[in-house]
């Protein structure tokens, strides 16, 4: 039961932030036509076939079946509905094609700007309200680095203490995962570290994202934080055994362990009891704790993070968490950007890394499952930049495409003929629907294969 109700549950955050960003993307389309004088002859969330709805003055406001996506009829412009009836006819005042050319641009632009803006208010709104949070760089320390891990695989090593991302020394960490979006995404990125008093430079691979990929998690304050427990469960196997809230297990069968995860990973792997040596206020002790087996757990708690890095939660003024909100949204612009320039380059794998609807849906539970309303909202915004940019694609039934036939405009000083742009805008379609089922197909084998 818990398992279905986890995915209505996931069900119903994707499709809320589906309707979210198309709502948002084609109320600026809306607005903007509306501001130069065009009729507006729908306003339709889904594509057709239309369910339900109710007609106000010229516009019939609608939800139609296909969940994928939604538009917003303009008299007097052939668009996803094919629909070039008009074109028999003299331009009306109110038609988007008796327009100067300028004003359909605003119109064609509208939709990604709405979602650039409504990106930047999430963000401004979250620093707000939850502030920032902030990681003293000095006070993380040595990290542990799991044999199994991307971080491993470029050459991190247990006991490196990062100094140093691309040649910066930050004074602190804006976030539980040390390395931002956008600095993961550079062409060029490397990591100093200090080993065994040295400094020693670790260059990333060019294809780095594809490590990513397959396995997202890289370093966090959890890689450093040490091996002290901070509450021991009633009735598990630590009570059991004799474990107490404040113990710090020093060696596990007589090797030595001094960070959380590497208990965490012998006690998932133990095949049966484990000696553990234990240091309770100065005292040493050997204590046997044998995992559940149905769990993989003992039952105890690690160290708050916060209190032990010292974390600090930076309060925003509402104009400086808006600023915030617009930086932070510029990051992830282009670091998205970098991303598909990556892509297209050859230098990252377009099969590990271009995801759609089933790719969306599982981010979709993670970030939820893990951060709640908080981590929804942050995805919502993440995909309202990604919408945005793939919005302005030079593809026809995209804004981008559309945005190419006002380019031509503009030079030649006349518009292409209902007869190309019917014929491109099939092509777009065409090839809109090739990139959805590749991308969907795509998620569905990256997920068998995992």
């Amino acid at each position: 039961m818990e398992f279905i109700a986890g995915i209505g549950l996931t069900i119903i955050y994707f499709v809320a932030a589906l309707f979210i960003l198309v709502l948002v993307h084609e109320l600026g389309h809306f607005l903007a036509a509306k501001a130069f004088g065009m009729r507006v002859d729908q306003f339709s969330i889904g594509f057709p076939p239309r369910l339900f709805g109710k007609k106000i003055g010229d516009t019939d406001y609608c939800i139609s079946a296909t969940p994928l996506g939604g538009y917003v009829k303009i008299a007097g412009m052939i668009d996803e509905s094919m629909d070039d009836s008009y074109a028999t006819s003299p331009p009306k005042d109110w038609e988007y094609r008796s327009k100067p050319v300028w004003q359909k641009f605003i119109v064609m632009i509208a939709g990604v700007t709405f979602n650039v803006i409504l990106a930047a208010i999430i963000f401004g709104v979250m620093l707000f309200y939850y502030g920032k949070e902030v990681f003293p760089s000095d006070k993380v320390g040595a990290l542990f680095i799991p044999e199994t891990s991307v971080a491993y695989e470029i050459g991190f090593r247990t006991g490196d203490e990062l100094y140093a991302i691309n040649g910066v020394r930050p004074d602190v960490y804006e976030q539980a995962g040390m390395v931002s979006l956008g600095q993961l995404t550079s062409r060029n990125l490397n990591f100093t570290v200090i080993r065994n008093g040295e400094h020693t430079l670790i260059q990333a691979p060019d294809n780095f994202l594809d490590f990513l990929s397959r396995n997202p998690e890289f370093i966090t304050v959890m890689n450093a934080l040490p091996s002290h427990i901070s509450r021991v469960f009633p009735g598990t196997p630590a009570q059991e055994a004799g474990l107490k809230d404040g113990d710090k297990i020093l060696a596990i069968d007589g090797n030595p362990v001094g960070f959380w995860l590497q208990i965490v990973s012998i006690i998932e792997n133990a095949d049966g009891e484990l000696l553990m040596t234990v240091d309770r206020e100065g005292e040493l002790l050997t204590l046997g704790v044998t995992p559940d087996p149905s769990t993989r757990r003992i039952g105890i708690a690690p160290v708050d993070p916060v209190k032990h890095f010292g974390v600090e939660f930076v309060n925003q003024g509402f104009f400086s968490a808006m600023a915030g909100g617009i930086s932070q949204t510029w990051e992830t612009t282009t670091s998205i950007l970098n991303g598909f320039g990556m892509m297209f380059s050859g230098t990252i794998s377009v099969r590990d890394n271009l995801g759609g609807p089933v790719a969306i849906a599982s981010v979709t539970r993670d970030v939820t499952e893990s951060g709640g309303s908080r981590g929804f909202w942050a995805f919502v915004a993440f995909l309202s930049i990604t919408l945005a940019i793939v919005n302005m694609l030079p593809i026809p039934v995209l804004d981008g495409g559309h945005v190419m036939f006002l380019l031509y405009e503009a030079v030649t000083r006349r518009e292409p003929s209902v007869k190309v742009r019917m014929a491109l805008q099939q092509i777009g379609i065409v090839l809109i629907i090739g990139i959805f089922i590749f991308v969907t197909f795509n998620d569905i084998m990256r997920h068998i294969v995992n």
